[in-house]
């Protein structure tokens, strides 16, 4: 019995119950937003196992600030911007103070994470961008509530065990290829993500295939192109060098399918610069319905996130998570398509 409590730890107590580390501590000091049930279900493990809260760690919980952070890879990408008033305003309301961290395009998103967690007094987070390929094991470092939004997931692989919002892009991706097929193109080139991409590069990727494929054309690797290493991923200066680089490649393409509004931008100008015209010549189809491609001319035919309703969503998971819920929830978002005036129907 003696060895018991010198030994049981408060993650002792969270594995027990199969909850949060948080949760354990809010039930201990008698969080009156946590639900009754599971305030009950600790403490009868506390009992059970013998655990004896530390007071200094105690009172270190009971003056926990009410900050929440947002984690960022690729602060400057326009499309993770149309999110932060939504977030920060939601988060206000619901009585939650909020920072904003940045990483780069290279970082390990859960590295990043744990040591923010241990760097700010936080009582919770919320994982904007990247992609998360870690095992549920090392996600459990992150020792607060978090919510992964828009976080890509590599492709085959099954989602982590932790709360989600984000999209179906291999679906989206399908169904925006589909569209062009159905209005008669058949030699759609690609502008995707990185060569060996297994995230959002990948999804996209498999969507374009399956449309292909189910349509009865062929897949023709020529009329791929990669993201270039040496340029800033999903940007407007790759999809100008990739739309350059399809452009004198010389494979006959009737439509291009960009990955993203921003890569589309780029592309846009570099089939200017050739004298192609959109539509006539070749039809463009984006991807995220990010505002800057209604003032493009012709305006841009995209697949839309519904942004403001992820950032809505991201917030409120999390806010029940901090007050006790520790259940995993993965919610996926329809897109939509927005037709502009960048796609022709190709006549035979």
């Amino acid at each position: 019995m003696e060895g018991k409590t010198k030994s049981c730890t408060i993650r002792d107590v969270a594995r027990y119950c199969k909850v949060g580390v948080s949760t354990v501590s809010r039930a201990i000091n008698d969080d009156p937003e946590i639900a009754p049930a599971t305030r009950e279900r600790v403490l009868e493990a506390v009992r059970e196992l013998h655990y004896v809260p530390n007071n200094s760690a105690r009172n270190l919980k009971m003056t926990e600030s009410r900050t929440v952070a947002l984690l960022v890879r690729g602060i400057d990408n326009y499309f993770y911007q149309g999110m932060y008033d939504p977030i920060q305003k939601d988060l206000r309301e619901a009585g939650y103070d909020y920072i904003i961290h940045a990483v780069d395009e290279v970082a390990d998103v859960t590295k990043e994470a744990s040591a923010l967690v241990k760097e700010k007094r936080l009582c919770g987070l919320i994982i904007l961008g990247g992609r998360v390929d870690k095992s549920a094991r090392e996600l459990s470092s992150i020792d607060i509530p978090y919510v992964l939004c828009t976080v890509a997931v590599p492709y085959g692989k099954a989602m982590p065990e932790c709360t989600t919002v984000g999209i179906d892009d291999e679906r989206s991706a399908f169904c925006i290829t589909d569209y062009l097929i159905k209005r008669g193109h058949s030699r759609i080139a690609l502008l995707g993500g990185k060569k060996g991409d297994s995230a959002v590069g990948a999804r996209r990727l498999e969507g374009y295939k399956r449309a292909c494929n189910e349509a009865g054309q062929p897949i023709d690797e020529s009329l791929i192109f990669y993201m270039h290493d040496d340029i800033p991923e999903f940007s407007v200066e790759n999809g100008y060098a990739m739309m350059k680089e399809a452009i004198s490649s010389g494979v006959d393409f009737s439509a291009v399918f960009v990955i993203s509004d921003l890569m589309a931008i780029g592309a846009y100008k570099a089939l200017f610069e050739a004298g192609i015209k959109i539509p006539y010549d070749v039809s463009v189809v984006g991807f995220d319905g990010i505002n800057l491609g209604k003032f493009l001319h012709p305006t841009l035919t995209t697949m839309c996130q519904p942004r403001p309703q992820m950032a809505d969503k991201a917030v409120s998971e999390l806010v029940r998570m901090m007050k006790g819920d520790d259940h995993i929830r993965h919610n996926v978002f329809e897109t939509e398509l927005l037709t502009g005036e960048s796609v022709s129907t190709k006549k035979d």
